[in-house]
C-alpha cells in the first residue's frame, strides 16, 4: 500500500471545510452497482435500485463506462464549490467542463466507442451524461435523499464538535483508518498514489459520502479544489443491508436494530436492547 501525503499550512488549516455532493454521490453509488462485491453493506439498496432503474428504463451506458473501480476522472464530479449545492448547479459546472480536461480525464480509461465520441462530441455528449445523472438520481437516489442528508448533517455536527475540541488534529483522527495526522502532514494509505502534495494555500474539501465505503476518495490535481471524500458515520442505508450483517443469533438486537436505518450509537443500541453487542463486526461497530 502507498502512501500520499498531503502537506498542510496555517492558510490550508484555516481553510479546511466541509461540503455535501450529490453528483458525487452518483458516482459512488453506480460504483457499488458495478462492483457489488466491494460494497457488501449496500448489497440491500443495491437490488432495489437495479430494479427500479431497469423498470423505469434509466439508460446510464456513458455513466458506467465513466466510473472504473480506481481513478475516477476528475471532471465527472468535480468539488461543489458551495457547502450544500443541488444537483443541477453540479450539473451545470459538469456541461462547462473543456474538452481538453475531458481528453485528460479518460486517457487511462479503457477506450470504448461512447467515450470516444464524448471526446469527440463532448458539448452534445455531456447534456446526455447530465440527463442520464438526472434520471439516476431521481429513481435509485431520491427516495434515500432525506436520510442521506440526516447521515451528512449528522456526521458533520459531531465532526465540527471534535474540531473544537482538539483542533485538526482531533477531527482527523477517527475519519477513516486509512488516514493519518503527524506534523502537519495528512497521510493517506492509498494503493495506487504516493508521494507529497501541497494544498497551495486552498485547504481541504472534506465530502462525506454514504456509497463511498470501504474506501476514500482523494483529489489533489491543480485544476480542482483538493477534496477528500470520506465515508460518514451512520450507514448502511436501509434495514434489510444491516439485517444481513447481523448474526442470527443476535435476534432481538437484528429486529430492532433493522426496524430503522441507523444512524445509531452502540450505546443508544444497547439501551434500546438491553444488552451488550459481543462480536459485533468490525466494519458495522465502526461505523456506529
Amino acid at each position: 500500500m502507498a502512501v500520499l501525503e498531503v502537506e498542510f499550512t496555517t492558510a490550508d488549516v484555516a481553510r479546511t471545510r466541509f461540503a455535501f455532493s450529490p453528483l458525487w454521490e452518483v458516482v459512488a453509488a453506480v460504483r457499488v452497482l458495478k462492483y457489488p462485491g466491494d460494497h457488501p453493506l449496500h448489497a440491500g439498496w443495491a437490488a432495489v435500485a437495479r430494479d427500479r432503474l431497469a423498470a423505469a428504463g434509466v439508460t446510464w451506458g456513458l455513466l458506467s463506462h465513466l466510473v472504473p473501480a480506481h481513478r475516477i476522472p476528475a471532471f465527472l464530479a468535480p468539488p461543489p464549490t458551495t457547502p450544500v449545492p443541488d444537483l443541477d448547479l453540479e450539473l451545470r459546472a459538469l456541461q462547462a467542463t473543456p474538452p481538453q480536461s475531458i481528453r485528460e480525464g479518460v486517457a487511462h480509461l479503457d477506450p470504448t466507442p461512447r467515450l470516444e465520441a464524448l471526446c469527440q462530441d463532448p458539448e452534445n455528449q455531456l447534456a446526455e451524461l447530465a440527463a442520464s445523472i438526472t434520471d439516476f438520481f431521481g429513481v435509485a437516489l431520491a427516495p434515500y435523499w432525506p436520510r442521506i442528508m440526516t447521515i451528512y448533517e449528522a456526521d458533520v455536527l459531531y465532526r465540527a464538535r471534535r474540531l473544537l475540541d482538539g483542533g485538526i488534529t482531533r477531527l482527523f483522527d477517527d475519519l477513516d483508518a486509512s488516514l493519518a495526522w503527524r506534523d502537519d502532514t495528512l497521510r493517506i494509505a492509498h494503493r495506487r498514489s504516493s508521494g507529497r502534495r501541497s494544498l497551495s494555500g486552498q485547504g481541504l474539501l472534506l465530502v462525506p459520502s454514504v456509497f463511498i465505503w470501504p474506501q476514500v476518495f482523494s483529489l489533489i490535481v491543480p485544476a480542482y479544489q483538493p477534496a477528500l471524500r470520506y465515508p460518514p458515520r451512520g450507514w448502511p442505508l436501509c434495514g434489510s443491508t444491516a439485517r444481513a450483517m447481523l448474526p442470527r443469533r443476535w435476534p432481538r438486537f437484528s429486529a430492532r436494530a433493522a426496524r430503522g436505518c441507523w444512524p445509531n450509537s452502540t450505546r443508544r443500541l444497547r439501551r434500546r436492547t438491553s444488552r451488550a453487542v459481543p462480536g459485533c463486526p468490525p466494519a458495522v461497530c465502526r461505523s456506529i
